[in-house]
């Protein structure tokens, strides 16, 4: 067997040694000698036999998407363009479907909207690299209006239609869109905001015009209107950008900070789109779930991209309802879910349905699954599949879990390790994320077990190592490392905390400001959120450090949303002692109504770590963990006195 898989391996890697570019050639030839040194050294030859197949895998389907992105390049493509060969292949054939609504768009029906919103930016009198701001809820529109807008040439920005007053003005500045296209849903916030737009910012709104009145005073036009007016055939327009200018902004979720706009090219579009369609075994017949915002990458690249670029049938939906969930699944024949954040666990948390088992969803394609939960969700719904993969929507490390390692968000080879040049590397303190330098002032790799930043090197010149960045170059700047890899390079910081085991699986452990230290010991809060939300029936739970005066580190805290009934803090605490070791304990605990998440389900830990434990409003209860009784007890203004004068020992 293992001889099978050696010469299947050879034919794979001399197959590929014909075809690839110099570079990429460099660093095979480079794995290839490490392994003929490394013959010797039975530990490697176990690694390689075991992740042979998983790594041969891989190398296809880079190779796949390599070439057909360089045929795009070559053939100066877009995205519209190749969505375009697509409506040729099956003009009638589903496209978009709306669950709200039951409303079916074909292919044609897509196209033909898109040309209608392709008129309309023309009479607008927008020019190539014009921005217009995108604010509505998730809908078929949201596709045809970035679509419609990049056949000639107008650069959408994807405004996250939770974002209100200073977060709103500051997506749109940071953009310097033109025009603002809402949804009637959004009015009162567009409303908070106009005065402080720009006064030659043009409004257009969309949707039931259930307050004309309103309307009229933001002097806002209506969209449907001009759309239904416009011609559907195709503009007389040569669009002069190609494969890898921009095509619309999407923004950071804004965990830590304001967003930032994040560049996307056409060939970035592309890679997302093609890799996963070609890594987790997706079929042109299959009809994708998509409940994801489409102001994000996932639902807008990952999951439409599927449809746009190789045929596949989308459903759409407005929000993301854990209740409803498998129920659209089996009313629409759904055969591949989205998931993202805590989607998965929310669907646990949910009571037996018998929708569960009557659906014919064969794969799960997503990021952000926790390991606590993957084992649990995929036996109870019946999923054959967890298409895994890590990355942002700006990054050029992306990681891909192909063959359904649990946990696991990708791996790197380590037979050829230097054939998709990301690297773990050391950081000072995990708490600020600053790289480790050796002696020659280059980063330091991490060994097997050993948590380190993940960075990727850049290269301008191959669009699976671009970095593009954002619309502020400040904010590129900062994302970008120097003398990583060798000196004189440059890297992408993900910012992000991973751990490689011995066969090159990656785990993510947490965001660069999440981990801290307590006791000696550094804490993940990723680790310690999901052993707390698994313990308590997968409720959310945000963990993060806060800072207790006269003690060194910071102290673990744990925001729980609580609503129904009493909490039993004392079966709690048992719990907890069994289940993490005594540095990880929450020293404090929040109870609150609900725990502050993105659009995206990630939680947002800024606010409760500015408020740390200082007793809130009456709708809350927060807990201090006295080590010497033994017992959490609560925090009045009396005992959080004490502690911020240490008369409290810890």
């Amino acid at each position: 067997m293992h001889l099978v898989s050696g010469v299947t391996m050879c034919l794979g890697v001399f197959g590929a040694i014909r075809l690839l570019p110099l570079p990429w050639l460099c660093g095979l030839l480079a794995g290839l000698g490490l392994c003929m040194v490394c013959r010797g050294s039975f530990r490697f030859i176990h690694v390689a036999l075991r992740t042979i197949k998983r790594d041969l895998m891989c190398l296809v389907v880079i190779l796949r998407v390599r070439f057909s992105m360089y045929r795009n390049l070559r053939n100066r493509s877009t995205i519209p363009a190749l969505f375009a060969q697509m409506v040729t292949l099956h003009p009638d054939k589903p496209a978009l479907i709306y669950e709200a609504t039951g409303e079916v768009w074909s292919f044609r029906e897509l196209q033909e909207r898109c040309h209608a919103v392709a008129h309309w930016a023309l009479a607008q009198g927008w020019a190539e690299g014009d921005v217009v701001a995108l604010y509505m809820e998730s809908q078929p529109l949201v596709v045809a209006l970035w679509l419609g807008l990049a056949m000639v040439g107008v650069e959408a920005a994807l405004i996250n239609h939770n974002l209100r007053q200073h977060s709103l003005l500051h997506c749109v500045g940071v953009s310097a869109a033109r025009a603002m296209v809402f949804g009637t849903e959004m009015r009162e916030a567009v409303s908070e905001v106009s005065a402080s737009l720009h006064p030659n910012m043009v409004l257009f709104s969309s949707g039931e015009q259930d307050d004309e009145e309103a309307l009229r005073s933001l002097q806002v036009q209506s969209l449907d209107t001009l759309l239904d007016r416009a011609p559907a055939h195709p503009p007389r327009y040569t669009l002069r950008k190609d494969f890898n200018d921009r095509l619309f902004y999407i923004y950071t979720s804004g965990t830590t900070g304001m967003p930032k706009a994040a560049v996307v090219v056409h060939s970035r579009y592309y890679r997302i789109v093609a890799f996963g369609f070609h890594s987790f075994g997706l079929r042109h017949d299959d009809i994708v779930y998509n409940c994801l915002p489409l102001y994000h990458s996932a639902g807008t690249i990952m999951g439409v991209g599927q449809c746009l670029l190789f045929g596949l049938t989308v459903v759409i939906r407005r929000k993301f309802s854990a209740s409803r969930f498998w129920d659209d699944c089996v009313k629409h024949n759904c055969t591949v879910i989205q998931y993202i954040g805590e989607i998965c666990r929310y669907l646990l948390a949910q009571p037996v349905r018998s929708s569960e088992e009557h659906h014919q969803v064969r794969l799960a394609l997503g990021n952000g699954l926790r390991p606590s939960v993957w084992e649990e969700f995929v036996q109870r719904f019946r999923i054959r599949r967890v298409g895994e993969f890590y990355g942002a929507t700006e990054c050029n490390c992306s990681l891909l879990n192909i063959d359904g390692k649990v946990g696991a968000c990708g791996f790197n080879s380590r037979i050829l390790p230097s054939f998709y040049p990301i690297r773990l590397v050391r950081v000072e303190e995990e708490e600020n994320g600053e790289l480790l330098r050796d002696s020659q002032g280059l980063c330091v790799p991490c060994l097997p077990g050993e948590p380190g930043m993940l960075v990727g090197r850049i290269n301008s010149t191959d669009p699976l190592r671009r970095f593009d960045g954002y619309a502020d170059k400040d904010c590129t700047n900062r994302k970008i490392a120097h003398n990583v890899f060798k000196m004189g390079d440059s890297a992408y910081v993900s910012g992000d905390i991973l751990v490689m085991d011995e066969y090159g699986y990656m785990y993510f452990r947490d965001r660069s400001g999440d981990t801290f230290r307590w006791r000696g010991e550094n804490v993940s809060t990723t680790e310690v959120e999901g052993v707390l939300s698994h313990l308590l029936g997968h409720t959310v739970v945000a963990v993060y450090g806060v800072s207790v005066p006269g003690v060194e580190g910071k102290a673990g805290m744990a925001a729980i949303a609580h609503t129904d009934g009493q909490f039993d803090l004392e079966a709690f605490l048992i719990a907890v002692q069994k289940a993490l070791p005594s540095y990880a304990r929450p020293v404090f605990l929040r109870l609150m109504p609900s725990v502050d998440t993105t659009g995206t389900f990630k939680i947002q830990k800024t606010r409760l770590q500015r408020e740390g434990y200082k007793p809130q409003d009456s709708d809350e209860k927060i807990y201090f963990l006295n080590g010497r009784a033994g017992r959490y007890e609560a925090v009045t203004d009396e005992l959080y006195n004490a502690i911020m004068e240490e008369r409290v020992c810890l």
